[in-house]
C-alpha cells in the first residue's frame, strides 16, 4: 500500500531528531552564481555528523520504534552512508546494528561502519543481494529492519533537510537533489512543495544504473543492473515492491537529469578546488549538473550536497587529474 509522507510528518520528525543531528549550513557559491546568472546556494549535508544526510532518516526511524523493536536489534542494507548513519544512531541508543553491503561498496565506507561498532555482512554484488541477507536476518533472528529509503520515517527524516532549505532560502526557485532510491528526493520535495509550492525540485543521478529514473520512465519499479560509478552512493535498485518513494518521486519531482562519469568527476573537482569542499560523487551531482548545463535555472538555486564520504586516494586522483590536465583540452581530462 502506497503512503505519502507529508509536511506534517516532516515537521514532527524535526522535533524528534533536533537534538541529535546538525542543522547544516546553506552557503552561497559565487562561482556557480556567475556561471548560472542567478544566485546559487549549497546545502552542505556533507557537514552532517556522519558525513551525509542519512543520519536524519536513520535517527528518525530508530526513535520511532518501540522499545521492544529496538531491543531485538536493527538491520539494514546499504551502499555505505545509510549503514554508517544507522550504526551511529544505534551506538548512541545502545542497541545492536547489522549492516549488509555488497562488494561494490568502497572499503572506506565499510570500515567506517565497522568503526562505529556495527556488525558488517558483505553479500553479493548488488544492494539487492544485500537486501536478501537483511530479509533472512529478519526472518531467522527477528531483527528489526530499517530500510535505506523506502520507509516513511526515513523519508520524513530526510525531509527535514528540505525544511531547512526553505527556511534559509525562501526565495529558492530550483532545488537540485541527488536521486537514488528516492528517500532524500521524496522527503525534500515534500517539504519544499509544502512550503514553496511553485519551486521546482529536480532529481540528479548518474547514467550508470539510475534505477529510479528507469522506473519512472517505465511507469513502475523495474530492475536495473547495478554498475560501478563515481556516484557509488546512488547505486542499487528501488525494490520491485516499492511502497513509498516511487510514487512520491513520480508525483513530486519536476524532472530528472543524468550525468556521465566525467561530468560527476568535474563536480568533485569543482567542489574541492573552487568551493573548498571535499565531496563524494553522489554529493557532487547537483554541482555537476550546473557545470554541464544539464539544467537552466532562471532564479535562485539550492544544490543539496549530500555527502563527503569519498575514499581519500580516489579523491586525490580525481583532483590531481584536473591539475595535471589544466592546460589540455577538455576532451583529454578524466
Amino acid at each position: 500500500m502506497t503512503a505519502m509522507v507529508g509536511l506534517a510528518d516532516i515537521v514532527q520528525a524535526r522535533s524528534r531528531i533536533a537534538d541529535r543531528v546538525r542543522r547544516t549550513p546553506l552557503v552561497p557559491s559565487p562561482s556557480l552564481a556567475i556561471r548560472c546568472g542567478t544566485p546559487v546556494f549549497l546545502k552542505l549535508e556533507s557537514h552532517q555528523t556522519t558525513g551525509s544526510f542519512k543520519l536524519r532518516g536513520a535517527t528518525n526511524a530508530l526513535l520511532s520504534l518501540s522499545d521492544e523493536a529496538r531491543l531485538r536489534g536493527l538491520v539494514t542494507a546499504s551502499t555505505g552512508n545509510h549503514g554508517r548513519a544507522l550504526a551511529y544512531a544505534a551506538r548512541e541508543a545502545g542497541v545492536r546494528a547489522v549492516v549488509c553491503m555488497s562488494s561494490l561498496v568502497p572499503d572506506n565506507k565499510v570500515e567506517a561502519v565497522r568503526a562505529l561498532g556495527a556488525e558488517v555482512r558483505i553479500v553479493g554484488h548488488s544492494q539487492d543481494d544485500a537486501q536478501e541477507e537483511v530479509d533472512r536476518l529478519v526472518s531467522e533472528q527477528g531483527l528489526t529492519a530499517i530500510p535505506p529509503f523506502d520507509h516513511e520515517a526515513v523519508i520524513a527524516g530526510q525531509g527535514t533537510a528540505g525544511l531547512e532549505i526553505v527556511e534559509d532560502s525562501p526565495q529558492a526557485e530550483l532545488i537540485l537533489v541527488p536521486l537514488s532510491g528516492g528517500g532524500l528526493a521524496a522527503g525534500v520535495a515534500a517539504a519544499v512543495k509544502g512550503r514553496i509550492p511553485h519551486a521546482r525540485v529536480v532529481g540528479v543521478s548518474m547514467e550508470r544504473g539510475a534505477a529510479m529514473q528507469a522506473s519512472l520512465l517505465a511507469g513502475k519499479p523495474v530492475l536495473v543492473e547495478e554498475l560501478e560509478t563515481l556516484a557509488d552512493s546512488l547505486g542499487g535498485g528501488i525494490g520491485l515492491d516499492n511502497r513509498h518513494t516511487f510514487a512520491m518521486c513520480r508525483d513530486l519531482l519536476d524532472d530528472v537529469v543524468l550525468l556521465s562519469e566525467s561530468e560527476i568527476a568535474e563536480g568533485i573537482r569543482h567542489a574541492f578546488m573552487v568551493e573548498g569542499e571535499i565531496v563524494e560523487g553522489a554529493g557532487a551531482v547537483g554541482i555537476a549538473a550546473l557545470l554541464a548545463g544539464k539544467v537552466a535555472p532562471k532564479g535562485p538555486v539550492v544544490v543539496l550536497v549530500s555527502g563527503r564520504n569519498i575514499d581519500e586516494v580516489r579523491h586525490r586522483t580525481i583532483v590531481h587529474a584536473s591539475i595535471t590536465n589544466a592546460h589540455t583540452s577538455p576532451e583529454a581530462r578524466v
